[in-house]
């Protein structure tokens, strides 16, 4: 399962950098959609599950810390804004990739079902990756053969992030904490970077929708696995 994720997070990478090439009046309800993803692995299978394995009650300062670091990596390091330009940009948008994948691989390592749930909202994350590093590009005045140069490396990084957690393993209580931190991640992802980008510009009533659709797919593949 984990070798079918990592291959998969690399097809969807390059199907949402193509899908922008194709069909770029379309992507707010792409991105809606993929918000809703991110917000709800969160919410409905990162959280419960930190808690359940951490068994702590400090476990959502835990979470609240991610979502700090998180702000701070894409603010001052990272440098992920609507003002970077060109190959900064999409630089900055491989490294979040790379860490979709150690939070895959560290997902798996506690369960086959959460690290599912894990991929399918890291796979969503992934395309909506793919669309941005190619519009990144295209809208500072980047040419195609650069936008595709750039989206096979985002398209790499998450396999590379996968791969990396074969060579090493944590205590449950550690993984309580990892997860937590990667709820913090993915609440920022959704909140601050996704939602906003897709009704920037558009119409938020059938956005809204594909975020809201985004956050029931989520739950019944949780449901679905959990039985």
């Amino acid at each position: 399962m984990l070798i079918l994720a990592t291959i998969l997070t690399f097809i969807f990478t390059l199907l949402g950098g193509f899908f922008a090439l194709r069909f770029k009046d379309r992507l707010h309800l792409i991105l809606g959609f993929s918000a809703g993803a991110v917000i709800g692995a969160a919410f409905f299978n990162l959280l419960p599950e930190a808690l359940l394995l951490s068994r702590s009650p400090k476990i959502t300062t835990i979470v609240a810390l991610g979502f700090i670091i998180y702000m701070i990596l894409d603010r001052f390091i990272l440098l992920h804004s609507h003002e970077e330009r060109g190959s900064l940009g999409a630089g900055s948008l491989s490294i979040h990739s790379l860490l979709d994948g150690i939070g895959i691989g560290i997902a798996f390592q506690v369960s086959a079902s959460i690290g599912l749930i894990v991929a399918i909202a890291v796979l969503i994350h992934d395309f909506s990756d793919g669309i941005n590093t190619v519009n990144m590009i295209l809208k500072n005045g980047g040419e195609k053969k650069k936008a595709i140069k750039w989206l096979l490396i985002d398209a790499v990084a998450p396999v590379i992030g996968i791969l990396s957690t074969m060579f090493f393993t944590l205590s449950e209580s550690a993984l309580g904490i990892i997860i937590a931190l990667f709820a913090g991640f993915f609440l920022y992802i959704g909140a601050s970077d996704l939602l906003p980008e897709s009704h920037h510009n558009h119409p938020t009533i059938w956005t809204t929708v594909s975020t809201i659709l985004g956050m029931l797919v989520i739950y019944e593949a949780i449901t679905l696995a959990s039985i």
